[in-house]
């Protein structure tokens, strides 16, 4: 693992020196620590080899980045990795996404290992994929398994990108390539206490104020310590405090259910959180006021017109997946789906379908796919009965 500046440059100058595109992959310590950082960035090009450079040591990155920054990078989901790239420095102008690559040439599995042994033949093994980045030193089995998952990717991208072209779907790819690149990091939630796993069953406002105050207090915790916060307290022992409203730190300590390696060490925080929580006159709404539309199981009864413009809509553009052996989910994405079948444009046309689905961001190729096929079920369902979709979703 590279961590001084010597090996460092050395390292930059043999990537410069190499051809082709550069494989990138970088390792992180999600579920340890709160932040998403790199602590492993692994470099491999044809004619230079393979590095595994270590980010807290090096520093800047601004040489490697002027070294291969203009040249196509090849990783695999690269939605997971350009953020904490990007935090670095490393920011590419064209990717190839092996995985994304994988699911549009119609492969039945796109994890790095599964796609691997389709396009090569090769057994990828992924015993470390969940192990804590941020260990110092990183042992060599670790090293080792972290090389391999860039080692082979030029070659995975070479040959997935024979099947796209045999298949026509190149052009649509780099569609899909670009839009990965150009997407921008998500608004911070407005309520994101409220993605507490269990939270449904939590009821009343003073109740939920509990647990909202229980989680701020997790998460400023989390992020003081850099670590991830479920390692502190896990939801499930929010929920319980949330639900029982403890009237002391003695009872909130005796709660069963309430555990956690961070439950007894820190109960004077988490007892001052359950106060803020029954005392504050600021009480949550009971739900989110975040742009959602209702689940579809609900649509028949709440939005009739809805549920059967969805109902028509999804297995027609089923069959345009099936016919073109891409998954449906990226067609069209469902969310874009629901969101034109809930609340469709006033002029039911192909035009305004296409209009509609580029304002929720689809590219062309999934306009041009799908917009009349949309647009004709939409009408199909504004004239008679639909049959039930079992799928509910």
């Amino acid at each position: 693992m590279i961590g001084d500046r010597e090996r460092y440059l050395a390292a930059v100058e043999a990537l410069a020196g190499g051809e082709g595109p550069v494989a990138v992959d970088a390792e992180r310590a999600s579920g340890f620590r709160y932040s998403q950082r790199a602590y492993l960035i692994q470099v491999f090009r044809r004619g230079a080899g393979t590095f595994l450079f270590d980010p807290p040591a090096v520093g800047s990155f601004a040489e490697l980045q002027e070294a291969i920054g203009e040249v196509e990078w090849v990783l695999h989901a690269a939605s997971q990795d350009l953020l904490c790239l990007r935090e670095v420095g490393l920011d590419p102008v064209t990717i190839f996404d092996t995985e994304l690559g994988a699911r549009l040439a119609g492969l039945p599995r796109v994890g790095l290992g599964a796609v691997v042994e389709s396009t090569l033949g090769l057994h990828l093994a992924k015993e470390h994929s969940a192990a804590d980045w941020s260990t110092r030193p990183l042992p060599a089995s670790w090293l080792t398994y972290a090389a391999l998952d860039v080692e082979l990717l030029v070659d995975v991208r070479d040959e997935i990108a024979a099947l796209l072209a045999a298949d026509d779907k190149l052009e649509l790819a780099e569609q899909e390539f670009a839009a990965v690149l150009k997407r921008e990091t998500p608004e911070p939630r407005t309520d994101p206490w409220r993605r507490l796993s269990g939270l449904h069953s939590v009821r009343g406002q003073r109740s939920l104020a509990v647990a909202r105050e229980l989680w701020l207090a997790r998460d400023a915790y989390a992020r003081e310590i850099d670590s991830a916060p479920g390692r502190l307290l896990p939801d499930s022992s929010l929920i319980v405090a949330a639900r029982a409203l403890p009237a002391s730190k003695r009872e909130l300590a005796a709660l069963q259910g309430f555990h956690g390696r961070a439950s007894r060490s820190q109960i004077d925080r988490w007892w001052a959180a359950i106060e803020a929580g029954r005392t504050t006159e600021d009480l949550p709404v009971l739900r989110s006021t975040e742009d959602v539309i209702p689940p579809p199981r609900s649509w028949a009864d709440r939005n009739p017109e809805a549920d059967r413009r969805l109902r028509a809509a999804k297995p027609a553009v089923q069959r345009i997946a099936e016919e073109r052996r891409i998954p449906l989910e990226n067609v069209v994405i469902p969310e874009h789906l629901r969101r034109l079948a809930w609340n469709p444009p006033a002029e039911t046309t192909p035009e305004s379908i296409g209009d509609a689905l580029r304002a929720l961001g689809a590219r062309p190729w999934q306009i041009d796919a799908t917009a009349q096929t949309i647009a004709q079920a939409f009408v199909d369902a504004s004239q008679g009965p639909v049959e039930a979709d079992e799928s509910g979703s």
